[in-house]
């Protein structure tokens, strides 16, 4: 069982030699809204030199990983298009390469979504706004689209009332599937004091709505990571994973046998590993991480004395 050791100068070097493999998640970790935590493009660059392979692993549905490369190089990251795995394209190569999906999705997502899908030909209609008329919240008529045959659902910034509608209006009929990008209840801010809904409270209204549950391909699910290994040469006895959010990161890490580090510059904080640990909960009790750091700014500093 993990102990959630805190990551020290001392215990630097026997850390960095257990791993080939580093994942990391983004938000939270390498960076906060549009701006980069300290010295992350520099801790990547040192692993590289050190030859470990950095991965990068986001439940963001927002971007594609084009528009991922763009932010990585604007907040001065040196990461490649290949590197990057996130939820918009887990959704699209999971559509194509396991369902084989050959009809057309009613898409509750982004423009990054949207790229994702496009690149594989898979057809879709929902993005964008889709209000009601006038006051009326509940209508009698939703004009619907009778070649939907799956309902895949994002991050969507113009989420309404038709769209939750026509979804579990779509979903009445068992065959249509029902994919999610994620979970997350919350995204991480730099304003500890500001709670942004995230993905997951999208997610759940329309589960709640359609009376289904959603295949849910994100982190702690472990698509993220059979992805990556279908990429990569990845031994998960010799892969950590790092990230600030236990019941998502740190859970992957436990579902995939990797090892785990925690930072603290995210959502989840030591109490809430502390609550973990003696939670009723037993997948709670799963996500305690192997260490913790404050940082990557920490341990690039920590890695600069090696």
């Amino acid at each position: 069982m993990s102990t959630a050791r805190e990551l020290t100068k001392q215990l630097l070097r026997q850390f960095v030699d257990s791993f080939d493999t580093i994942l990391f998640d983004c938000d939270g970790v390498l960076w906060h809204g549009n701006d980069a935590i300290s010295r992350g493009p520099g801790l990547i660059s040192k692993l590289r030199a050190m030859g470990k392979q950095p991965l990068f692993v986001t439940n963001n549905s927002t971007k594609s990983r084009k528009q991922y490369i763009e932010k990585f190089n604007k907040l001065g990251f040196q990461v490649s298009e290949e590197e990057i795995f996130c939820t918009a394209y887990l959704a699209a190569i999971y559509m194509r390469n396991v369902l084989n999906f050959q009809g057309k999705a009613y898409l509750i997502g982004s423009p990054g979504m949207e790229a994702e899908f496009k690149l594989v030909d898979i057809e879709y209609t929902g993005t964008g706004r889709d209000y009601p008329e006038g006051d009326n919240i509940i209508t009698t008529e939703v004009p619907l689209d009778k070649d939907i045959t799956a309902v895949v659902v994002g991050f969507d910034n113009h989420m309404s009332m038709v769209k939750m509608t026509k979804a579990a209006t779509y979903l009445h009929d068992p065959k249509v599937p029902l994919i999610a990008t994620n979970t997350d209840s919350c995204l991480p801010m730099k304003n500890k004091n500001l709670v942004m809904p995230g993905t997951g409270t999208i997610v759940r209204a329309v589960e709640t709505a359609a009376g289904r549950d959603a295949l849910v391909l994100g982190k702690p699910n472990k698509f993220m990571v059979e992805l990556i290994k279908k990429k990569f040469p990845l031994d998960s006895a010799r892969t950590v994973m790092v990230g600030d959010r236990l019941n998502t990161d740190i859970l992957l890490g436990k579902n995939c046998d990797l090892r785990t580090l925690m930072v603290l510059s995210g959502v989840s904080t030591l109490a809430d590993v502390a609550a973990n640990k003696t939670s009723s909960d037993e997948t709670e009790r799963r996500c305690i991480p192997d260490y913790y750091i404050e940082d990557v700014t920490t341990l690039d500093q920590y890695m600069g004395e090696l």
